[in-house]
């Protein structure tokens, strides 16, 4: 990719941020997003195939940069509270992007693809997971509760203290199991 292009994307990425930071996603239009971004329609539609599409490539990723960030993804089957640090601390490194792009009713896409994510990645260590009803509900409750709580309380307490709790939380699951 040579500079030029570079440079257009960053500009279409800043131009959408900032609109997504207004506003919901269904209401952002190409029209105003090529204006901010002083670049051509034509010059979107050969990145993009709509706003939607800018969405979803933008959300691919954070969700990266989330997973990438999670050293221990197996430890969501055998020590939950360190998975629960990783995963939060994942979503504090991204905090301002995930704020923007899964605000209104894309906020369960992160989860869910975390979840994805991490679903594929413990294949590789334990293959058996699938078939242990208790694991399976145990890898979605981490995941989603730990963001949501996350993302509920982190503003009114501090991250240190709801990192703190939801980990403490996740040991007490450990305990049950």
């Amino acid at each position: 990719m040579d500079l030029r292009e570079k440079k257009t994307l960053r500009a279409i990425h800043n131009a959408f941020l900032e609109l997504r930071g207004q506003k919901p996603l269904e209401r952002i239009r190409v029209k105003e997003l090529v204006e901010l971004a002083e670049i051509s329609k034509g010059t979107f539609y050969l990145h993009y195939k709509d706003i939607y599409d800018l969405s979803e490539k933008l959300q691919k990723e954070v969700v990266e940069n989330v997973m990438n960030e999670i050293k221990h993804p197996d430890a969501i089957l055998n020590n939950k509270s360190l998975f629960t640090q990783e995963l939060s601390n994942a979503f504090l490194a991204n905090i301002n992007m995930i704020n923007i792009l899964f605000a209104d009713y894309q906020n369960s896409v992160l989860p869910y693809q975390i979840e994805k994510n991490i679903r594929e990645k413990l294949k590789h260590y334990q293959a058996d997971f699938e078939a242990d009803p208790f694991k399976n509900v145990s890898i979605t409750y981490q995941v989603y509760g730990g963001y949501f709580a996350f993302q509920n309380h982190y503003k009114q307490m501090g991250t240190e203290k709801v990192i703190d709790s939801i980990s403490r939380i996740s040991g007490k699951l450990a305990d049950i199991q």
